[in-house]
C-alpha cells in the first residue's frame, strides 16, 4: 500500500454507492480503545509497520505481504516481526515476538495487482508467548460480509502510528471472486487492518485490508476473502509446528522462503 494502485478490474465493477461513512476516531485513551485492545502495531524488520489482529492468544491474523520486504522481494525473518498489542502513545497492553509465520498457500508476490493477489493475502502469526492478558480478548471470525452490508476497520497509519483509529461504518460497495470493495478509509500502515461486523453481539472479523485502490475515479479499500482461507492458513501453520502432514491442496510455505509472486506493496512510514 505504498502508492494508490489504479484498480481497472472490469470484474470488481459496477460498485454499490457507499453508505454514509463514519470518521475515523482516534483511540487515544484506555478507555476509548478498551475493546479493541487484541488489535495491535506489527513493527515488521525495522523498517515499517502493518495492523494485525489476535484471533488466539498466540495467533495473530494480518496481510501475507506484511511478511515480504519491497526492496529485496524476499520473505522477512518472522523473529524481526513484533506485535504491539493494543499500542497506543508509546506502550502496549502486551508485547510479543513472533516465532513462525504462513501465508495462503496460493498468495504470490512481486506481481501485479489481481482479484487471486487480494483475495490470498493473509497471513497467521504464531506469538512466541501466547497473550493472557484479560485485558486483550481474542477476536472471533466471521464469514465475508453480503454486498451492501455495514462494517468497520480498526487501524493504525502512517498519520496515526501512535494509536489506533476505529471507522465504526463504512460499507461494503461490491464482493466478488472473494474480494471486498469497501469504502474504508485506509491507509499506509492499514495493510492487515481487520474488517468487523457488528451484526452479532460482539464484533466479528470478516476481512482483512489488503490494499488501497482507485475504482472507476473512487478510492476505495480492498479486503481479503477469510473464511475457508483461514482454515486453510491454520491447517498449514498446524503442518509447520508438528511436521506433519497437510491436508491436500495445502501447500507448506517454509520460514524464510521467498516466492516470485505479488502483493501489495509493503508498507514504509
Amino acid at each position: 500500500m505504498r502508492q494508490w494502485i489504479l484498480a481497472t478490474l472490469a470484474a470488481l465493477l459496477p460498485v454499490a454507492a457507499a453508505a454514509q461513512d463514519s470518521r475515523l476516531q482516534r483511540m487515544d485513551t484506555l478507555d476509548a480503545g478498551r475493546q479493541w485492545e487484541a488489535v495491535g502495531r506489527l513493527d515488521v524488520n525495522g523498517e515499517g509497520f502493518c495492523t494485525g489482529a489476535l484471533i488466539a492468544p498466540d495467533l495473530v491474523l494480518t496481510a501475507a505481504h506484511c511478511l515480504y520486504d519491497s526492496r529485496t522481494k524476499e520473505r522477512i525473518d518472522p523473529a524481526t516481526i513484533e506485535f504491539l498489542a493494543g499500542w497506543r502513545n508509546g506502550r502496549a497492553s502486551a508485547y510479543r515476538s513472533v516465532r513462525r509465520a504462513v501465508q495462503h498457500p496460493s498468495y504470490v508476490y512481486d506481481g501485479e495487482l489481481s482479484t487471486d493477489r487480494v483475495r490470498n493475502d493473509i497471513a497467521l502469526l504464531q506469538l512466541q508467548r501466547p497473550i493472557r492478558n484479560t485485558t486483550v480478548t481474542p477476536f472471533e471470525t466471521d464469514a465475508r460480509p453480503r454486498k451492501g452490508a455495514s462494517i468497520g476497520v480498526v487501524s493504525y497509519a502512517h498519520d496515526r502510528s501512535e494509536a489506533p483509529s476505529l471507522q465504526e461504518v463504512c460499507a461494503v460497495m461490491a464482493r466478488q471472486q472473494g474480494v471486498l470493495v469497501m469504502s474504508c478509509d485506509v491507509d499506509f500502515g492499514s495493510s492487515g487492518a481487520p474488517v468487523f461486523s457488528f451484526e452479532g453481539d460482539v464484533p466479528r472479523i470478516v476481512s482483512v485490508v489488503s490494499a488501497k485502490a482507485e475504482v472507476s475515479g473512487e478510492r476505495v479499500s480492498l479486503g481479503s476473502a477469510l473464511a475457508e482461507e483461514l482454515t486453510l492458513l491454520q491447517a498449514q501453520l498446524t503442518g509447520v509446528a508438528t511436521g506433519g502432514r497437510l491436508p491436500p491442496g495445502v501447500g507448506r510455505v517454509k520460514v524464510g522462503e521467498g516466492r516470485s509472486s505479488s502483493g501489495a506493496k509493503f508498507i514504509k512510514q
